[in-house]
């Protein structure tokens, strides 16, 4: 499995980018997508997932309502639209997926390990 993060950059707050992630390498059906980010010394966060099969979401708290993460199949592409953009997402953002045998019903709880992951994008929200 590989995957290409894309769409970082410099933006002032309340403006919006749109990250994509671009999978590859086995069918995505019962497999779940997801972005994580990390800031400067702090740890790595959940944002938000997607089931492949369904589209059923999952967010952070601290997202929920700006962003939106979405499953383009026919590009076999993850995006996540990232809106009122705060300069606390200033953040490398990290695509993952990971196989999920209830996908179906929704993402699962945030804990569960991802298998494989994309490089980060760095996105830089200036006030």
């Amino acid at each position: 499995v590989q995957l290409q993060a894309s769409g970082g950059g410099l933006v002032q707050a309340g403006g919006s980018l749109r990250l994509s992630c671009a999978a590859s390498g086995r069918p995505f059906s019962n497999y779940v997508m997801a972005w994580f980010r990390q800031a400067p010394e702090k740890e790595r966060e959940f944002v938000a997932a997607v089931s492949w099969t369904g589209g059923r979401t999952r967010y952070a708290d601290s997202v929920k309502g700006r962003f939106i993460i979405s499953v383009v199949k026919a590009r076999n592409t993850v995006h996540l639209q990232m809106n009122s953009l705060k300069p606390e997402d200033t953040a490398v953002y990290y695509c993952a997926t990971t196989f999920f045998q209830g996908s179906h019903y929704g993402p699962p709880d945030p804990s569960v390990p991802y298998n494989y992951w994309g490089q980060g994008t760095l996105v830089t929200v200036s006030s």
